[in-house]
């Protein structure tokens, strides 16, 4: 079961904004890091879990690592973006792990963030930590 990443969609508004970033850019999209991830081998197949106003809101495919210039690494990701179900969490710097077991559901075709509460509402309550 691969490992998964969480890392917060600076100076994003929205996650149309967000998709609105990776629509044109080709199938892959290199995000620079400092630092190789020791696990990075358990993260080939997992996912980048995207953080967006204290939720995570989307995930995009990890396909690899690669050397960037600097003696920095790039995470290569899909350029596509594939919404959750928003699950309330913490801003971070940087990456952190997430476990499988841990990640939110991918949302079904034709579903939305708030079909079970309108979205201003389950956002509020996501980011008062109460769902």
């Amino acid at each position: 079961m691969p490992l998964n990443l969480t890392k917060i969609a600076y100076r994003a508004e929205s996650l149309d904004e967000m998709m609105g970033w990776f629509a044109g850019r080709g199938p892959e999209i290199r995000l620079t890091t400092r630092y190789l991830p020791k696990r990075h081998a358990e993260l080939i197949g997992g996912s980048l879990y995207w953080i967006l106003r204290g939720q995570m809101v989307a995930r995009s495919l990890i396909k690899g690592f690669e050397e960037a210039e600097g003696g920095k690494t790039h995470i290569v990701i899909e350029s596509s973006l594939i919404a959750v179900m928003p699950v309330p969490k913490r801003a971070h710097q940087g990456w952190r792990y997430l476990e499988e077991k841990d990640a939110p559901p991918d949302l079904g075709t034709g579903q939305e963030a708030g079909d079970a509460l309108p979205a201003t509402i389950a956002a509020e309550l996501g980011r008062l930590g109460l769902v």
